[in-house]
């Protein structure tokens, strides 16, 4: 339940802005300088084009019509019309420029986020929750890269505008030109009131629906775990809590957005009464032409537009700053397993393995292991036995440098693990975890998992060594055929022989084997005892079972309890014994004749 409490607790992006995350783009930007550039002068270009409009309409009143010239009139308007044209098309061709930026720099932020969530340990994951982490790759890459492409641009085009249409109005009458600004201050008014609020209200609204993304991720993975415990109707009434949640939030941002569109037009509205009573009653003098007067409040009505553009801009960009420092967080990230700096690839290694007074444990100060010495000669089958929680799993976690020890060294073939290359590490290992993963695809490719450059031929005798050739050839399509993400179409027995042939196939050095028959039928188990035989000749081997029985013939049994090896031997010399393995080999064989 702990972990599920963190969907009512909402991420906070309420933070001060930091131009240094802004800064950071700047490689993002960079590469895609050219697309954004090109964007920008169309989006002048179809600004400028679509603000000669009123300015043809105050020469034909004033000019032509008076004059009666038809044929002016015809050009005028021929004119205004190809400008018109002219506009759509820069717009058409700067969105698509901006769309392309846009997507580039949604790939580059994605690759880099996902290449380094892939180098983080599994501690990051293990105190996360999946949805958080996939809202900040989809939903925030997204928001951020729609503003680098067209926050950015559009701040530039909109201040341009106003400097435009200022421009325009002046050329035509300062006077009233003072009277389209008289508004100015109940925009700074509404901006000063409300948009504080709305970015506030837009901030809570992204923060509710990251709860509800990382509550349907975790669900939808553990669909399985929710029917078996009959908890449909306890989550869905946390998910409809959470959705309520988000539905206030996003109405409130709604109530906001519908504010806008009706206190610009007043005001507009207010200023364009404004301006026509002043040009009539106070600047007579002045003898405004009715063209002027009419081109005048045409710009006046398109003044506050860009205003309003740069205050969502503003918003978009504090809730963008608040996004960037998230997803820089991620990226931030530490990376506690990595290469050393003097580290180098471990030669073909024969398999010895030394433990040499290790100590580790996941949380600083709260030891799993204390000073474990554990020593396997190549080719010698090691089995890791003991209760749940005892660190049988950790043993062989550290030795694949999931995790990193606090105190000690564990050594193949004399090389410290520390001083090696990950890559040239766990090229060497075949490791057969608790969770029989499948990925989306045909079983030749999960298969071809271990080997990418794998040959059709050894891709089916690794299932042959491990008896999964047969079930294979009876489905649909064999060994292309289709299975789901976790292989749901799939029983958990097969899914665990895919593995295992997955396993096979990297032909590793060491074989770690977690828990590898546990969804195996003991009539499959005893089919596939045999490759098993077969994989371990000449291959130094982890094995970590709760059926006893699979185990009986390995070269040395460790018992794990307290912290440490509690026994060592072979089977035979630990049932002599009579000590910790003696009774949990006694209490498999009472609970098995009950059955």
């Amino acid at each position: 339940m702990a972990k599920r409490n963190t969907y009512n607790v909402d991420e906070s992006l309420e933070t001060p802005f930091n131009i240094k995350n802004l800064l950071r783009c700047k490689p993002y930007v960079f590469h895609n300088i050219k697309p954004l550039i090109g964007g920008l002068i169309f989006s002048i270009l179809a600004t400028l084009f679509g603000l000669l409009g009123p300015y043809y309409t105050q020469m034909i009143i004033d000019r032509f019509i008076p004059d009666k010239n038809i044929k002016a009139v015809i050009i005028i308007a021929l004119l205004y019309f190809a400008t018109s044209c002219l506009a759509e098309l820069c717009a058409y061709f700067q969105t698509w420029l901006t769309a392309k930026a846009g997507h580039r720099i949604i790939h580059e932020i994605r690759v880099d986020i996902f290449s380094h969530i892939q180098k983080l340990s599994f501690n990051y994951f293990d105190s996360r929750p999946r949805g958080k982490i996939l809202v900040r790759v989809v939903h925030y890459v997204n928001n951020v890269a729609d503003f680098l492409s067209n926050g950015l641009i559009n701040i530039v085009v909109q201040a341009l505008s106003l400097v435009f249409i200022l421009f325009f109005m002046l050329s035509l009458s300062p006077k009233l030109t003072l009277c389209v600004l008289a508004g100015l201050p109940l925009v700074i008014l509404y901006l000063v009131l409300i948009k504080g609020r709305q970015r506030r209200a837009n901030t809570d609204w992204s923060a509710k629906n990251s709860n509800v993304t990382a509550y349907i991720s975790e669900s939808i993975n553990g669909m399985q775990i929710t029917q078996a415990f009959n908890r449909e109707k306890i989550n869905r009434g946390i998910f409809k809590n959470l959705l309520k949640k988000l539905r206030k939030a996003r109405m409130r941002v709604a109530t906001f957005n519908l504010l806008m569109p009706p206190i610009i037009e007043n005001i507009t509205r207010m200023v364009t009464c404004f301006l026509y009573i002043m040009a009539i009653l106070f600047f007579t003098k002045e003898q405004y032409s009715a063209g002027v007067i009419i081109a005048m409040a045409s710009y006046g009505s398109r003044f506050w537009g860009p205003i309003q553009s740069i205050a969502n801009i503003y918003n978009s960009l504090i809730n963008a700053g608040s996004y960037l420092e998230r997803i820089f967080d991620t990226m931030d990230e530490k990376i506690d397993i990595k290469d050393e700096p003097d580290a180098k690839d471990l030669p073909a290694i024969t398999g010895k393995v030394d433990y040499e007074d290790v100590t580790f444990g996941y949380e600083e100060g709260i030891p799993i292991l204390e000073h474990i010495n554990l020593h396997a000669a190549p080719g010698e089958s090691t089995a890791l036995v003991g209760p749940t929680g005892a660190g049988k799993s950790t043993i062989v976690n550290i030795l694949c440098r999931f995790y990193d020890i606090q105190e000690g060294k564990i050594l193949l073939d004399g090389h410290d693990i520390r001083h090696a290359t990950l890559k040239s590490l766990r090229s060497q290992m075949g490791i057969m975890l608790q969770d029989s993963f499948i990925f989306s695809g045909t079983i030749r490719d999960n298969i071809r998992y271990g080997k990418l450059d794998a040959t059709d031929e050894e891709i089916e005798q690794a299932a042959k060594t491990v008896c999964a050739h047969d079930f294979i050839m009876e489905t649909e399509n064999g060994y292309d055929t289709i299975v789901n993400e976790k292989g749901s179409n799939l029983s958990g027995g097969q899914r665990q022989l895919i593995c295992f042939a997955r396993t096979v196939l990297s032909n590793p050095a060491i074989l770690i084997l977690d828990e590898a028959t546990s969804s195996i039928d003991p009539e499959t188990e005893q089919l596939v005892q045999q490759g098993i035989a077969n994989l371990l000749k000449g291959r130094t081997s982890f094995i970590i079972a709760h059926r006893l029985s699979t185990i009986a013939n390995c070269d040395r049994i460790l018992y794990i309890a307290d912290k440490g090896i509690q026994e060592s031997g072979t089977h035979q010399e630990l049932m002599e014994k009579k000590g910790l393995y003696y009774q949990l080999q006694t209490a498999q064989m009472e609970e098995h004749q009950k059955q």
